[in-house]
């Protein structure tokens, strides 16, 4: 069936035959179109004289009746930081209703009943709506580690004629249709610049032929797809593919759909301007719905409303951070001051106890070693600290940065200050092995003569008895900022507590990338003077101890399905030079 054909068939279906004009106007086509698709359509006995649908014309629609509709919500959406943390983007209330539910309305109002939503992160926190609105709930245990690719390879084997839709979008008009003749991407208008992904098309009907990141004055993908049985067919085809090779994981489905563009035709669908939103970012909610963050219920703006006493209306200014491995974090203002929000990351308090690190936090502020700490919450572990405009980290190449450092070192190590929890690194590294351990075997070549002889180092850096003193254990240039008025500020207390003092040592001649002659200077300078063959021994040790540690950090990390980087063969470099170096001095001693 030519594709005006179907779309004058399906009009009549769904509204009834009035009049040509009307036909025309809601199909934004001529008069003469509508007439010649009418006498197509009656040859083939599909409408009868009177131009109302007969039964043979409803048996034609049938290839293109929608099957069901698969709602991805298994992804962070960390632009839209805080609010994430604690929820995920599809279940947000806006303008009194919750996006997702909204969909689902939607969805079923048009007549498609069959939805398959896909979860991943908070994912309990979908459930209810399986028994409130009858969809079919699909977990994706990849959603951290792969990019949307995984949620369509999740539901694959539902996929035929169906809607790919995201948990987030919000419809200003239903969009969902019972029948659809091909594979289509929604699409709205965007004046002037632009940094979103941009449609070239060919022909009437809009066929696509590629995308570029970026333009002006264009068409954009935003919104729901459809994908007819067919495009389904070969892309579950391609996707099972390709799905096991590396650049695949990153890879959203758009890409993927993209690469192979020649075997998948879709077309453009456009929609006029407000009848798709995408909420990307808190101001954007903010511009739609004014009351957002008033009404919101969001442990996040609580948590700041008491420590600041402010009102929510004075939060401003709201930016997510570049995230960390352990951590979530966002800028805003108050009153035109600037501050950040630490939210613990997910899965962190098996690594990190937050009351120990909010502990160390007030000896810290009371030492003036961070000169940006509030307040952290000893059970929670969100902290509020704040912003410093335009500060820099120092340089550990510099002579009077690294004075300034190992100086602030020494004076941690020699206060009166104390915790109660103690950190050790060859403890942490046997906590972090036996996690490890959880997730399978540890099979690295030479792994198991490595660690039996870090085992040996350990317990001549026992023997040593060195005086436990108050520690930070990841004290490094990255972890300390530097002022406009030139003060340093040593922040980042997670793994503080009392240890070796040569653990603060260790971890900074790691994280700086010493040479061997700048791991002897910074001996030095901390110990203002040369060292004694015990205490030198005793420090090098610590460098393959720091080192074990956070290389064994590390392979949990990554093995959680984080990506660590060339942390993780710097960390275990270390780790390998200065075993050899220190348990040698230890051995001939």
């Amino acid at each position: 069936m030519k594709r005006l054909d179907f779309e004058v068939l399906y009009d009549i279906y769904r509204y009834g035959y009035s009049s040509q004009r009307t036909l025309a106007n809601r199909l934004k086509v001529s008069v003469g179109s509508v007439n010649g698709a009418l006498k197509s359509l009656r040859k083939l006995a599909l409408v009868d004289s009177a131009n109302a649908i007969t039964p043979a014309g409803i048996s034609a629609l049938n290839p293109y009746k929608v099957k069901n509709a698969v709602i991805m919500a298994a992804g962070l959406s960390s632009r839209i930081a805080p609010i994430s943390y604690e929820r995920p983007k599809g279940l947000l209330r806006v303008n009194g209703e919750v996006l997702i539910e909204r969909q689902i309305q939607q969805l079923q109002d048009a007549g498609i009943d069959e939805i398959i939503v896909v979860v991943g992160y908070k994912q309990e926190q979908f459930f209810y709506l399986e028994e409130k609105f009858g969809v079919e709930i699909m977990v994706n245990a990849d959603y951290q580690t792969r990019n949307n690719n995984s949620s369509i390879y999740v539901a694959r084997r539902k996929l035929a004629n169906s809607y790919i839709c995201s948990s987030d979008n919000y419809f200003t008009e239903n969009p969902f249709e019972t029948h659809v003749y091909d594979s289509y991407y929604s699409a709205s208008w965007i004046a002037g610049e632009t940094d979103e992904w941009c449609i070239q098309t060919t022909g009437k009907d809009k066929l696509i032929t590629g995308v570029e990141v970026g333009g002006s004055d264009s068409w954009i993908m935003a919104g729901h797809v459809y994908w007819s049985k067919e495009f389904s067919k070969r892309f579950v085809e391609i996707l099972e593919r390709i799905y096991n090779k590396p650049r695949t994981a990153n890879m959203l489905w758009e890409s993927i759909y993209l690469k192979y563009i020649d075997q998948l035709p879709m077309y453009m669908r456009t929609y006029p301007e407000g009848v798709i939103r995408e909420f990307d970012t808190l101001p954007e909610l903010r511009d739609f719905d004014p009351e957002f963050i008033e009404n919101i219920d969001l442990d996040i703006f609580d948590n700041i409303t008491r420590t600041l006493d402010c009102e929510r209306s004075e939060i401003k200014k709201i930016e997510p951070l570049k995230q960390g491995l352990t951590n979530l974090s966002f800028y805003f203002s108050v009153r035109g001051k600037g501050y950040v929000y630490r939210h613990p990351g997910i899965g962190t308090e098996s690594l990190i106890n937050r009351a120990d690190e909010a502990a160390a936090q007030q000896v810290a502020s009371k030492m003036n070693l961070d000169h940006t700490y509030i307040y952290q919450h000893p059970t929670e572990g969100w902290k509020i600290a704040k912003f410093i405009a335009n500060s820099r980290h120092p340089d550990p190449r510099n002579p009077e940065d690294l004075a300034r450092m190992l100086t602030m070192m020494r004076n941690l190590h020699s206060s009166d200050e104390t915790l109660e929890n103690t950190f050790l690194f060859w403890d942490a590294a046997k906590s972090y092995e036996a996690s490890l351990l959880e997730h399978g075997p540890i099979e690295i070549t030479e792994y198991e003569d490595l660690a039996a002889d870090m085992a040996e180092l350990a317990e001549y850096v026992a023997k040593d008895n060195a005086e436990l003193t108050l520690c930070h254990n990841d004290f490094f240039y990255l972890n300390i900022l530097v002022d406009k008025k030139d003060r340093f500020s040593l922040i980042d207390w997670e793994y503080a507590g009392m240890g070796d003092p040569a653990n603060d040592f260790g971890t900074f001649c790691v994280c700086s990338e010493f040479s061997a002659k700048e791991v002897d200077q910074a001996m030095r300078i901390y110990c203002e003077g040369e060292p004694s063959a015990e205490d030198y021994r005793h420090n090098l040790a610590h460098i393959a101890l720091a080192g074990w540690a956070w290389y064994l950090w590390s392979l949990l990390k990554e093995a959680e399905g984080d990506n660590v980087g060339e942390w993780l063969y710097i960390y275990y470099k270390y780790a390998k030079k200065y075993l050899r170096k220190s348990l040698a001095l230890y051995r001939g001693a």
